[in-house]
């Protein structure tokens, strides 16, 4: 006979309740993340929200603070969030921003803890420019905490050489931005994010959230008075290439020819560049990474190893 099903009691349920002005109240929270003394009147912003969870509080905030909006991915009907939209697929936002001669576009993803940014040329800016410009324009006023950036291993050696020239840190977790947010706790930095467009600011969030981050963006466009195109290249990124290997089972990692591949390869770079191997956590895949000065010399080196752990698998 089946045993009953253990129950919680009654009091240690919980209870529920509706918060009415919660859209309200969110985008009074974001607002306060801007300078009060900066508005975006007279720019004109693509935002693409992913048919998301920020689909009316993200345009809202932008018109509130004074800018002309062109929204896209504001259509949620339950099954397209993601869908051919957002910062997973950004060619949307793109074209919209060259279409309409926007100033910037701004992509989020549907849980909106994501963005990607493209300057009014629709070029695509990553997470390790805008971590750059949000770390130096902390460190200028004072309020960067811990002296340092934390982001992942996948971030471009370019952005660590950039902030050293700022005499300001780079902390590298493990790719995941639980990571970053314990390795920010641990050191007590408050700017921290993923290459991808997770970006953590402690100060205003416990967790991502793109429209706080695009809000530091912006403030900092209309401080400038430059062009996206200009204000968020602050580094020229190194070559980077990624690559994946399929493997059956095994350790192909610990195979000698491996080990013996990857140890050339640091020989070579000597110094002026990196690798990363790593297995996927979801996937039976080697990732195998190299960034250097000399692209041809990070192609030949990736393929190598790549190889090399093919014949191992």
């Amino acid at each position: 006979m089946a045993k009953p099903p253990k129950l919680a009691r009654s009091a240690d349920i919980g209870r529920a309740r509706r918060i009415e002005d919660a859209r309200g109240r969110y985008i009074h929270a974001v607002k306060s993340a801007f300078p009060e003394h900066l508005r975006l009147d007279g720019m004109r912003i693509v935002i693409d929200c992913a048919n998301g969870a920020a689909y009316q509080v993200a345009p809202a905030a932008l018109w509130e603070l004074g800018a002309e909006i062109i929204s896209l991915g504001v259509s949620p009907n339950g099954t397209n969030i993601n869908e051919q939209c957002g910062s997973t697929d950004p060619a949307a936002v793109q074209a919209k921003v060259i279409e309409t001669r926007a100033d910037i576009g701004l992509a989020l993803d549907g849980d909106a803890d994501r963005l990607i940014v493209v300057d009014e040329t629709g070029r695509i800016i990553d997470g390790d420019q805008l971590m750059a410009l949000i770390a130096t324009a902390s460190s200028r006023r004072g309020t960067l905490k811990g002296g340092a950036l934390v982001a992942t291993v996948m971030s471009n050696l370019g952005l660590e050489r950039f902030l050293a020239s700022q005499n300001i840190g780079l902390v590298r977790t493990q790719v995941g931005d639980r990571y970053v947010v314990e390795e920010m706790r641990t050191n007590g930095c408050n700017v921290g994010g993923e290459q991808s467009g997770h970006i953590i600011l402690s100060d205003h969030g416990t967790t991502g959230d793109g429209l706080v981050a695009a809000l530091q963006i912006l403030a900092e466009l209309v401080e400038s008075g430059q062009k996206a195109s200009k204000l968020l290249r602050l580094f020229e990124p190194l070559p980077q290439l990624l690559k994946n290997v399929r493997f059956a089972g095994g350790r192909p990692l610990e195979a000698e020819t491996v080990k013996s591949a990857i140890a050339d390869a640091e020989t070579k770079l000597d110094g002026k560049g990196r690798l990363l191997i790593r297995k996927s956590g979801t996937e039976p895949l080697i990732r195998v990474m190299a960034e250097g000065e000399d692209p041809a010399l990070v192609e030949t080196l990736v393929d190598q190893i790549c190889e090399a752990v093919r014949k191992a698998a």
